[in-house]
């Protein structure tokens, strides 16, 4: 059962979905994410749905990050787990 079916689904709410990401250096996400989680430790390259590219480095593993990413590079990802959460 689920209590909270009727709220509506907004950024600050918890995720309902989720997929692992491969990082890839021309094709974006299918779904633009509302965060990421990184299961294993090291630098996240992105490409945020602002067109931005942004490279997070040292990336603690069990990080949530809160950022809308259109993408995830291959090049300069040296994290590994990722889930993007929607």
């Amino acid at each position: 059962m689920d209590k909270f079916s009727d709220y509506p689904t907004s950024l600050t709410a918890p995720a309902r979905d989720g997929a692992t990401v491969t990082p890839d250096d021309v094709n974006d996400l299918t779904i633009l994410p509302r965060a990421l989680y990184v299961g294993q430790a090291g630098n996240l390259s992105v490409r945020l749905a602002g067109g931005q590219a942004v490279l997070f480095q040292n990336v603690p593993a069990g990080t949530l990050l809160p950022v809308r990413a259109s993408g995830i590079n291959a090049v300069g990802t040296t994290a590994a787990g990722i889930v993007a959460l929607w």
